[in-house]
């Protein structure tokens, strides 16, 4: 599913609405664009969507779609998501520090590490250069962690998987949930805790294997999360979309 098939950002169109679109054959932009059902403004809006996917303004549907609804651009801009995840000392982000941010875009993964490149201008153009923000638990902990620490406004849309899954009906940590759809992960004896310590050994003691090690956990959590991504898109899909086709 794509944004093209999305008409649940027009005023008056709810989940009730465009579902019976769809059944009636209507499951594109261009097949409503041209059924005469749409009053102008409902089609001007129909069109500023147009040119805002074409110059890949992700901003632009967070502000007009249902956060709830926002997976459904995901496909438009695959090559452009960037799945992230940080390691911190502890909970509290005015208490704590981030030690590690994880960045996985286009089959790449980057690593911010405290005292070396974590900085709020390094933070700033990864988040700048990506078209969509995707993490497990990250709107509730990630970016409000990341935002305090180092006085960010993170304005990219965001989709929490943690959410998406819940809509599917898989709960528990990134953890379990990767167990329940066999995504393998290596590194398993690690834990949250346990990256706390490996911080503490590289910070107090110089320890590079241990920040080595923190490393590749805190990549391995962001770059599962493309699968975790991909795997709630389908079922979404199949859930919220295809039954409702021709």
């Amino acid at each position: 599913m794509k944004a093209e098939n999305s008409f649940i950002f027009l005023p008056g169109i709810g989940e009730k609405t465009e579902k019976n679109y769809w059944k009636s054959g209507y499951t594109h932009w261009d097949h409503l664009k041209d059924s005469g059902k749409l009053n102008e403004s409902k089609r001007e809006l129909l069109e500023r969507a147009e040119r805002n996917l074409e110059v890949e303004n992700t901003v632009f549907f967070k502000d007009k779609m249902p956060s709830n609804t926002l997976w459904r651009i995901y496909e438009n801009f695959t090559d452009k998501v960037c799945f992230f995840d940080i390691e911190t000392t502890g909970l509290s982000p005015e208490r704590n520090k981030t030690t590690t941010v994880s960045f996985y875009r286009n089959g790449k993964s980057k690593t911010l590490i405290r005292g070396q490149d974590l900085t709020r201008e390094r933070l700033e153009k990864e988040f700048f250069e990506s078209k969509i923000l995707v993490s497990f638990n990250g709107k509730r902990f990630d970016a409000p962690f990341l935002e305090k620490n180092f006085e960010l406004d993170i304005q990219t849309p965001h989709i929490d998987l943690m959410y998406l899954y819940k809509r599917i009906g898989l709960t528990g940590g990134l953890k379990n949930i990767e167990k329940q759809l066999n995504v393998n992960r290596e590194l398993e004896d690690i834990d949250g805790r346990e990256a706390v310590r490996l911080w503490k050994k590289y910070e107090k003691n110089g320890d590079t294997e241990a920040l080595q090690k923190l490393v590749r956990y805190n990549q391995y959590d962001a770059e599962n999360l493309k699968d975790l991504m991909e795997i709630a898109v389908q079922r979404l899909e199949r859930k919220v979309y295809r039954p409702h086709l021709k």
